[in-house]
């Protein structure tokens, strides 16, 4: 672990930033030098800079970038790893390029990010959507079973990759190891976006990671749970069934042709940071987390969820309402007190905690005081029941994506909408995750989960007229 308390990329930096360099190239800020001086950017500018000699380069690294990769990979035990500065969207566009071409069949977790179903788009392969079981006691959609995969397999044995989602965004977990031994069974490449699971291989009490698992590809975004910047995500292929050339030309065509140095070298100290994490940090963690479990637990007005099986994300606490906000609403009261959380939907609120290690400090006793401040005086109710169940485990588009552009959409009321065919995507944001899929046909489960969303004051993305009661549908003959 000697060569992992090392970090090249940002070393070099800042053996570059003392150097006291004159710039006459990119970019403009001059290394802040035209920056406010009292500007938050001020210092980090000062590392802001571009390929020169010395500070290799992203799409053709020779230097401290392939040291700084090289130490990812051997972290994480894969065969290559890289750093990707467009967030997991680029690393999902980019494995699914590497992996589907136009007309293939891939089986994809229904619940999936928005950046998947774009992928999907921009190949034009033909996704098989697997809808995942759903948990009763928390109101969500969890992960996939072994059974529907086998059943799709069977049904659909020319399939080209599965695509999943592990762990979901509440941190919680399901048979992917399973999943795995039977798609390479049949020689089917298993891709899956972890990108709320990048600190994983700590190992217990955490699940364990996709990578470990024996995912051929898999995507995290490290700026999710370790202290990176935002957009800076990590890329791993561990696999003889796909092509790392590929997927290299691939990151080529979507990741910026000038990469944030300020971002990459945010990756590097945060593999550092993973890399030097121990067992007294590990044991420190969750003793400030059980701390701030049990002072939430004695609020009466919510529910501490209990992971199934009690395997999950420990840096994931979600609450559940028992008083008469839904999950929305829970969360602006919050914000009353300055407590900012991930999400929120109708029956739960989402934390995502920090990864601390021993001696780092965080307000986890104070915010417990200050969200029972927030829910005094509300009365006890009974939890209401939303329970949105999509009783049809493999389904697919009603319009293939080529299709698509060559039909004419019109706006129609939400009450005339079942059955249509819905010709835009429509995204709750946060957790990005679509409810309803350009192509896809509006059912009654969708279209109630629809409803009652609005009713709620959920967030979108897509679906600018919803607030006016229309959806967009492809016009039929």
């Amino acid at each position: 672990m000697v060569k992992q308390s090392e970090i090249p990329l940002y070393t070099a930096l800042c053996n570059h930033n003392n150097k006291k360099p004159i710039s006459f190239h990119v970019p403009g800020h001059k290394y802040g030098l035209l920056s406010h001086e009292e500007s938050f950017f001020h210092d980090i500018l000062k590392i802001d800079a571009t390929e020169l000699n010395g500070l290799d380069d992203l799409h053709s690294p020779e230097g401290p970038i392939l040291e700084a990769e090289t130490l990812l990979a051997e972290l994480y035990q894969v065969q290559k790893s890289f750093f990707l500065i467009n967030g997991s969207t680029v690393g999902n566009l980019a494995m699914m390029m590497a992996v589907c071409s136009e007309g293939d069949t891939v089986l994809v977790q229904r619940n999936c990010h928005k950046s998947i179903i774009n992928a999907l788009r921009l190949v034009k392969a033909q996704p098989i959507f697997l809808d995942p079981e759903y948990d009763e006691n928390w109101k969500i959609s969890a992960g996939v079973s072994k059974s529907t995969v086998e059943r799709a397999i069977r049904l659909f044995p020319d399939v080209k990759a599965i695509v999943l989602t592990y762990p979901n965004y509440y941190g919680m977990v399901y048979d992917l190891q399973g999943i795995i031994r039977e798609a390479h069974i049949h020689n089917i490449p298993v891709l899956v976006d972890e990108a709320h699971g990048s600190h994983f291989i700590i190992g217990s009490p955490f699940p364990k990671s996709a990578v470990t698992l024996g995912a051929d590809v898999v995507v995290q975004s490290a700026h999710k749970t370790l202290p990176a910047m935002t957009m800076g995500s990590f890329m791993h292929i561990n696999s003889r069934l796909v092509d790392d050339e590929k997927l290299k030309e691939s990151l080529t065509i979507f990741q910026s042709s000038s990469p944030s140095y300020p971002i990459m070298a945010s990756l590097d100290l945060a593999r550092n940071y993973l890399a030097e994490y121990q067992q007294k940090d590990v044991d420190y963690l969750l003793s400030e987390i059980n701390k701030f479990k049990k002072e939430l637990a004695k609020i009466p007005i919510i529910k501490v969820l209990d992971f199934p099986n009690a395997i999950g994300d420990w840096l994931k606490i979600t609450i559940q309402t028992r008083c008469s906000l839904n999950g929305f609403e829970l969360q602006q009261k919050l914000e009353q007190y300055s407590i900012y959380t991930e999400l929120a939907d109708p029956n739960n609120v989402l934390l995502v905690l920090p990864l601390l290690k021993k001696g780092q400090t965080y307000p986890l006793q104070e915010t417990a005081i200050n969200i029972r401040k927030a829910l005094e005086n509300l009365p006890y109710q009974e939890p209401r029941q939303y329970t949105f169940n999509n009783r049809i485990k493999i389904s697919q588009l009603a319009i293939e994506y080529k299709e698509m552009d060559r039909l004419e959409a019109e706006d129609i009321s939400l009450e005339k909408a079942l059955g249509c065919v819905c010709a835009e995507t429509i995204i709750p944001y946060p957790p990005g995750i679509p409810l309803l899929l350009k192509g896809e046909q509006i059912t009654a489960d969708k279209l109630d989960q629809l409803k009652r969303m609005i009713e709620m004051g959920a967030r979108f993305q897509g679906g600018s007229l919803l607030k006016m009661g229309l959806v967009k549908v492809f016009r039929t003959l």
